[in-house]
């Protein structure tokens, strides 16, 4: 079978085309080494997209605050906004300092309109009126309660797998099996530490003792 001049020129270009993306794909692999660097892996896109409904319920709020009272604001503040903080924030835990600020001033805009606290007032004494956690403290509680609801039988299997207390995994009478420590799987890298397989276990251990109660309500949790 004879191949024409052209249809060779036509493979060895496509081949060239290849070779010229696989040495582009590992140059950007190896810049970008860090999970939460390299575009595919990171949460960036979806930060800034909750960051740009966020403002734009604000922008929609803004004209009805006036009229309503502080409460019926909260209460649409926390309807419109917050509640899109709290959806699946338990994957913003240990994310870089960068993503969580945009996230916070979001969160900070609202409370400064709910309250008509002005810029130049700091804005820890407004969210501890309002009783809101900072972004950050509000993704490690979340983590908190997926891991105490999955020692207690409550979350989903898939979840209930990854905490596994010490006091269930070992013969030997330890002291940590006292006090309801979960096992820490060990990681290979920062990717590997915010599973919350590895995640809920070290975070549910840092907490103190009393949290540790199977018994306490979440209003004391």
């Amino acid at each position: 079978m004879s191949v024409s001049v052209s249809e060779v020129q036509i493979a060895v270009h496509s081949f060239a085309v290849c070779v010229h993306d696989v040495n582009e794909w590992m140059r950007d692999s190896r810049e970008h080494a860090e999970p939460w660097s390299y575009p595919r892996l990171t949460l960036l896109a979806h930060v800034a997209a909750l960051c740009r409904s966020g403002y734009y319920q604000l922008r929609q709020l803004r004209p009805l605050v006036q009229s309503i009272t502080m409460e019926a604001a909260r209460t649409a503040a926390v309807a419109c906004i917050s509640c899109q903080l709290d959806y699946c924030n338990s994957l913003l835990y240990r994310l870089p300092d960068t993503l969580l600020q945009k996230l916070q001033s979001l969160q900070n805009a609202t409370a400064r309109l709910i309250s008509g606290t002005s810029r130049s007032n700091h804005i820890s004494l407004v969210l501890r009126e309002l009783h809101w956690l900072l972004i950050r403290e509000r993704v490690k509680f979340k983590v908190a309660c997926l891991v105490r609801q999955s020692l207690s039988g409550q979350a989903l299997l898939y979840l209930a797998d990854d905490c596994c207390l010490v006091s269930d995994s070992t013969l030997r009478s330890l002291r940590s099996a006292d006090i309801s420590t979960c096992m820490v799987p060990r990681t290979l890298s920062s990717y590997g530490a915010r599973t919350f397989a590895a995640a809920g276990p070290r975070l549910w251990n840092s907490l103190s003792v009393q949290l540790h109660n199977p018994d306490i309500t979440y209003g004391l949790f």
